[in-house]
């Protein structure tokens, strides 16, 4: 099991880490994401955490038809999909960090004025707009703070994982669901 989850986990941890990487390097040479990208980059963001964690229904079905027969309970199943996440998730948190060291991109600063300029368009008060600011270089802050950064960006794929996990678990608990080919002489 163990090498399943680190296997399939490790492309997941790749496809989503390359990626992003990849996403990367189409930024302009100052390193700084394009302010019109960064909307749609949330929904690229989780689109390819989706694309990453198709490993976890593959994993999940390699163990059931390979390693225990083509037959497989539902928490056993899951729990393979619970690792493979993990790890894949892994692979998200260390590209993020990768891109931050190498773009020196100041997340909080990035985001805290995206979120001053959408509060200015919707009409903010002055009070409002203040808190705002306050509240953003507060969590600038402590976002410079590893052990406060690395388990936000764990946080941001793990559960889509155990959304996946579950789903994938549900429907390969079934021997007839995608059964395993069997060789043909």
């Amino acid at each position: 099991m163990t090498r399943i989850i680190l296997a399939y986990g490790a492309i997941g941890a790749l496809i989503v880490g390359s990626l992003m990487v990849a996403g990367m390097l189409t930024w302009p040479q100052d390193g700084q994401p394009p302010e019109a990208n960064m909307d749609g980059g949330v929904v690229v963001g989780y689109l390819t955490q989706i694309v990453a964690l198709t490993t976890v229904f593959l994993g999940i079905k390699h163990f059931r038809d390979r390693e225990r027969g083509g037959v497989v309970k539902f928490l056993p199943a899951f729990l393979v999909g619970i690792g493979i996440s993990a790890v894949a998730s892994l692979g998200w948190v260390i590209a993020w960090e990768i891109v931050l060291a190498v773009t020196k991109l100041d997340f909080p600063e990035v985001y805290g004025q995206m979120m001053l300029d959408a509060a200015r368009e919707r009409g903010a008060s002055e009070a409002e707009l203040q808190k705002i600011a306050t509240d953003s270089a507060s969590f600038g802050e402590m976002y410079k703070n590893p052990l406060f950064r690395m388990p936000i960006t764990f946080v941001e794929m793990f559960p889509v994982g155990v959304l996946i996990s579950l789903i994938s678990a549900a429907l390969l608990r079934n021997s007839r669901f995608m059964p395993a080919r069997t060789a043909t002489a």
